[in-house]
């Protein structure tokens, strides 16, 4: 059977693995998730941003450990049982790869989404930023948001700091 190709410059469908942060959908293309892990111990590095809560040693690698809540100007919550670190691959500006782990609020599905499912992020105006936005799923529960991972964490004021943890 053949990939069902997208009608846009950018064909979005595929795999998403989808997540909550504050009752809210996202969902990020499962090809850049490395593994899901629950919450553990995160070692703090002094004079890094809020969002940046530190590193983990994950089977002997050193990763960073990004709170998406914090990221995104959410408030902060306690981590619970359901919180889980999602590591994923980013692309770096030399044309490697860095893994970061992300902080959730819980991890909900793989979805497979069509290319007529997704819409492309709206303009709100008034200077919003929806570059990190692929699109908008839609499904019978609501809207997803979309990320690019890669525009979200390695736009970050902390690219360096994640360069050089990952080196």
């Amino acid at each position: 059977m053949e990939r069902e190709q997208g009608t846009g410059p950018l064909d979005l469908s595929g795999k998403y693995l989808t997540f909550t942060l504050a009752n809210e959908h996202y969902g990020i293309r499962i090809t850049k998730i490395k593994e899901i892990i629950g919450i553990m111990p995160i070692t703090f590095v002094p004079q890094t941003p809020a969002h940046v809560k530190g590193v983990i040693n994950l089977r002997g690698k050193v990763i960073p450990v990004v709170d998406l809540r914090l990221a995104f100007g959410l408030a902060q919550k306690d981590y619970v049982e359901r919180t889980c670190i999602i590591v994923v691959e980013v692309a770096n500006d030399e044309g490697g790869v860095l893994r970061i782990g992300i902080v959730v609020d819980t991890v909900s599905e793989v979805m497979n989404l069509r290319a007529e499912d997704i819409e492309q992020a709206p303009a709100f105006g008034g200077g919003v930023k929806t570059e990190y936005i692929l699109g908008m799923a839609k499904s019978s529960d609501g809207v997803k948001i979309l990320l690019d991972i890669d525009r979200v964490l390695t736009k970050d004021a902390s690219e360096k700091l994640f360069q050089q943890m990952a080196a």
